[in-house]
Parts: structure tokens; sequence; C-alpha cells
């Protein structure tokens, strides 16, 4: 083996077409041998081999292999590129690329030598001579090998100096292996760590004359140049482990705290979820800590003493929960109960008299081209009717207002207005839609919206009942069966009052149970009498008639106030009809006298 020290030697191989394929064989041959007598490894000697025609192609770089078996099977598997010949290329990509510390070369200033090896078998197509002083003035030492018909002149201006060390010219492809021999000899020195004591802790580098001391890895030279220290690589704060960083032998690895594992970064730590193990046995919540878990009641329970189960708590013994008469624990909570005939006020707590008539009413009008503007104007007459025979305040009655046509509109909500002048002002305001009829659509909107706590519905336990009044003059373009059941399943009371085209089977599937008090029918928007006897209804349970559930007395008679102020406007809007029946009957009256006593006098 040479023991000269190591290098970084780059092999630069003609493979140009005038290259025969036996002739290229020797010359693969003249590497390998040489490789195998050089002491290779990553901090002894690097070899890499470029080959070049008209291109060049990197076959291995100085980092690729460090052993000799790696390195002959690439050797080997080369194919040539049989193409031109152009050296200064090759040369430049040599100094460019290959001699690059990106590529495996080590630093200059650890004075390792740079040889480039050229071996090839013609003149150059290109010009080397620049190139040539560019790449030795980098500190890379030329040897140029010539073969059979090469041109000594253009080995001679590639070469370093003193050219008879470094200029060779082999008269056959025979001969280059015999050659190669001598060649090694060039390469090889004394070795100044085996002539001397050097004194290196770790290992000892050999130069021209002289020699340097290298440290492991994970270990830094010392200023003596020759004795080492473990590099911490920590110190420097660049590591970004989360919770701790070890050092080892100038690397690092981060650790987490107890409790904790390391993320797929490597870095970062998170919690160990002693909960999901699943042995935790807590009735209601697990909650994992860094050391382990411990179990946590829901709201409204105590945990026991076996730190497992969880016991109500009897929030109306142990809050002060302010129910002027009774106080009902649930489970987590509470609430609060008045008695026979007062309902819970807006607080939730206090008890008062029932309102007279206090609902939550959402009308829902057609406003469709078939109602006519003429009609649209009773329609809201009608609507003005029923407002004023109200108790309108945010603690009474709540009235909203919908109309629709082939899409739906919040006229306003129930949360808008708190007296009835300003609900009659906004009804007269309306503006007549026209267009198709969407029933359907206007029931979606009623129950997803208008009855919202976001739009001034009150919550189901304050027992104000939610009323809803459709107005129909026509059938629905679109199905009313799906958003009808839902309305009544949400706890909606549903009143149906169908005019004119209005279909009786679309009427009854959008009125409540029992159904023939919920829903009426009149033939056109002025003779309307007949609605009166329809809505005298009998709601209450305690009434003995109808099936309407009535969760409180005062929701009843909230309900009987709505049903009783109802029929009085549809009394009202016959009024003038029936004045003029009156009058007709009395004028027919007395002419019959006239006659009479015309009749006898005669």
């Amino acid at each position: 083996k040479c023991r000269k020290g190591p290098l970084d030697i780059v092999f630069v191989i003609d493979s140009s077409r005038s290259v025969r394929p036996f002739e290229f064989e020797t010359m693969r041959r003249f590497m390998i041998d040489i490789i195998g007598n050089l002491d290779v490894g990553p901090n002894a000697t690097r070899v890499g081999v470029i080959q070049y025609s008209s291109q060049v192609q990197n076959i291995f770089s100085l980092k690729t292999f460090f052993t000799w078996a790696e390195m002959e099977k690439a050797i080997n598997s080369i194919i040539p590129l049989a193409q031109g010949t152009m050296t200064g290329l090759a040369i430049q990509y040599a100094m460019n690329v290959a001699f690059t510390t990106q590529e495996g070369a080590r630093p200059l200033h650890k004075k390792i030598p740079r040889i480039a090896i050229i071996v090839t078998d013609g003149r150059p197509q290109d010009r080397v001579t620049e190139v040539a002083t560019q790449a030795r003035n980098a500190g890379i030492e030329i040897y140029a090998v010539g073969i059979q018909r090469a041109d000594m002149n253009s080995l001679r201006a590639m070469a370093s100096p003193p050219l008879e060390e470094h200029v060779f010219l082999v008269e056959s492809f025979e001969l280059i292996q015999q050659f190669g021999k001598q060649f090694q000899d060039k390469l090889c020195g004394v070795d100044m760590c085996m002539e001397q004591e050097h004194g290196c802790q770790h290992s000892c580098v050999s130069t021209p004359g002289s020699f340097y001391c290298e440290c492991n890895p994970g270990y830094r030279l010392n200023v003596d140049g020759k004795t080492c220290s473990p590099i911490d690589a920590c110190a420097d704060g660049r590591h970004g482990c989360q919770h701790q960083c070890i050092s080892a032998r100038g690397s690092y690895s981060c650790h987490c705290r107890t409790g904790y594992y390391l993320n797929q970064d490597k870095k970062s730590c998170s919690m160990i979820d002693y909960c999901s193990f699943g042995n935790h046995s807590c009735q209601h919540e697990c909650v994992s800590i860094p050391n382990g878990h411990y179990c946590r009641c829901r709201s409204g329970f105590t945990l026991q003493p076996d730190s497992r189960s969880c016991r109500a708590t009897d929030l109306c013994n142990g809050v002060d929960h302010g129910c002027e008469f009774k106080c009902v624990s649930t489970e987590g909570s509470y609430r609060c109960m008045c008695p026979e005939g007062q309902q819970l006020q807006a607080d939730g707590k206090a008890c008062g008299q029932c309102g007279a008539g206090h609902v939550d009413l959402v009308m829902v009008i057609d406003g469709s081209k078939s109602v006519r503007p003429q009609n649209f104007e009773l329609v809201k007459q009608f609507v003005n009717r029923i407002v004023d025979l109200l108790e309108v305040s945010p603690h009474g009655t709540r009235v909203g207002l919908v109309q629709y046509s082939s899409r739906v509109r919040t006229e306003f909500p129930l949360n808008k207005y708190h007296s009835a002048d300003e609900i009659k002002k906004a009804v007269m305001e309306v503006e007549y839609m026209e267009k198709g009829t969407m029933t359907g659509l206007a029931l979606k909107h009623m129950v997803e919206h208008s009855f919202s706590e976001l739009e001034g519905a009150r919550p189901v336990s304050h027992n104000v009942p939610r009323i809803g009044l459709v107005f129909t003059d026509g059938r629905s373009q679109d199905d009313i069966s799906e958003w009808a059941r839902r309305a009544k399943e949400s706890g909606i009371i549903m009143f149906a009052v169908g005019v004119g085209k209005a279909v009786e089977e679309e009427l009854r599937a959008i009125a409540s149970e029992p159904v023939e008090q919920h829903f009426s029918y009149s033939a056109d928007f002025t003779t309307m009498t007949h609605l009166v006897e329809n809505f005298k209804l009998n709601i209450c349970p305690e009434e003995g008639k109808g099936v309407t559930e009535i969760h409180s007395p005062c929701e009843c008679e909230a309900l009987v106030q709505f049903q009783t102020n109802t029929v009085a406007i549809l009394q009202s809007l016959t009024e003038k009809n029936i004045l003029w029946a009156h009058l007709l009957a009395q004028m027919t009256a007395r002419l019959e006298a006239l006659e009479k006593q015309t009749a006898h006098k005669k």
C-alpha cells in the first residue's frame, strides 16, 4: 500500500470514439490497479472518476465511495460515450465541480493534495492551455498521460511543472498496465506519521514533508494541535429541543421530561395520554396529567371517596337558587317552578299571574300573484286587527311577520317591535311580493329562523306558547308535508287559514291536532263569517276536549285568549256584510206591510 498520506485524486478518462472497446478495458484496469494500491477511506485518500468525449459525465465523486471494492464495481460499469474529444471541457468540470468541498474534496487549509490524472489518446478538439492554467492556479496538480496517438504539445500544455515528472506518453494501450506501476511510485512517498512520534490522540494525517492531527467525529482538536475534546452540540442553543438536549460525540439527541414522549420531529414533546390506555375506571371523565391521571365528575356531580365514581349534587340545597316558589334539582342543574295559576317570569326565578293571551305569534302571509293587490291590503288589515287585541310588550305578546311567494322574506322578527302601534305601522308598510306560492319554503323558514331565540322567541322553559298562523289563497308549488310536520314536532301550534283556491288537503296538513279546530276556509276575502265558529276551540286538557298538549295553566289561558281575539277579528271583518243584510231585511218587511195595507183598503 502507498503510505504517503491522504490525497484527493480525480481520474479524467478520455472515452471518445477513437478509443476502441478493448483499449478502454485497459484504461479500466489502469485505474483499478492504481486505486488498489492506495490507502482509501474518508480520512485517507479519496478517489473520483469522470469520463469525457463531447460532454462530461461524473462516474462517482470524491464523497461517493470509500472502499476499493465499491470503486472497482463502479469503474467496471462505465459505458464509453464514444463521441468527440473535449479535453478542455473536462478540465473545466474537474476544477468547478469535482474538486469542490460539496463533492467531497477536503478544504484547502488542510493542505491535502488535489491531483487530476488525465488519460487521453488523441488531440483535444477545444482549447486546453488557458483552462489548465486556471486549474493549476486553483491548487490542482495535473498529471497528463497520453497513449498512442496523443499530442505531446497538448499534454505539456495541460500538465503541472516540472513537466518531466507530470507528462507521460505510453506507446500503446498494451503497455499502460506496466506504466501504472511506475506511475504509482510517483504518487507515493514517505509517510511522516510512520517516520516519527506524532503524538496525535486520535489520528495522524501525513502530508508532503509533514503531518497534522485529526480528531474522530464528535470531537474537536485542542489548541495543542494533538489532543481532542468532545464537542458539546447542545451548547450553542440551536438544537431546538423542547425539553432537554443530550450531547453525545459531537451530536445530540432530544429527550422529554417524565410523562411526555418525543414526537416524530425528534425535537418537540407531547404529554402521554394515560386516559387512552383504557384502564382508568372513571365514571365520568378521565384527565391526564404528566405523572398519571385523575377522575373528574361532570358539572352538578361530586367525586366519591373511591376517586372514580360520581354522585349527583343537590344544587337546590347547595346554592342560592333564588326560586320564589320551588326549586327542583335536575342532573347537574336545577330549575324553578311556580304554583298552579302562575307562570315563571323572564328571570327564570320569580312567579307572576298569567298574562292576558301572552304568546309568541308568527304570522306567515301569502304574497303570491293570485292574491292581488286589493286583497293583500285586506290581509294586512286582518293582521292589524289581531294585533289590536294583543297585549304587545317585551314580556307580553311578541309578534313576527313573514311574507312569501317564490321566496321568503322576514318582514320583522319577534324581537323587532315592542308595541302594537309599531307593529301596525310596519304591517301597513309591507310591500306586496307577487310571483309564486312556495308554502313549504315558508314553513321551513318559520321553523328554522322565525321561532329561534336569536329572532326573539322565548325559551321553551318559559312556557310561552309558540303559535304559527299561515294565511294562503292557493295550492303550494312545493311540498309542505315535511316542514308542516317538523313545525308541530318542534312545539309550534299551527293554525291554517285558507281563502279562495286554497287546497283543503294542504290546510289540514299544516294545522295542529285536532285538525278541525285549527284550520278554516273561506270562498273569498270579503265573506269569512263561518270562520268564527271554526276558531272557537277547546284546547285545554282540563276542559276535557281536544288533544293539544299544554304544559301549564298559563299556557292554556294564553291560547284561549289568542283564539278569542282571533274570532273577534274574523267577526268584525264580516260586520259590514251582516249590517247591510239586516237593513235589507227591515226594508223588505216594511214593503210587505205597505202592500198588505194597500190590499186591505182596496
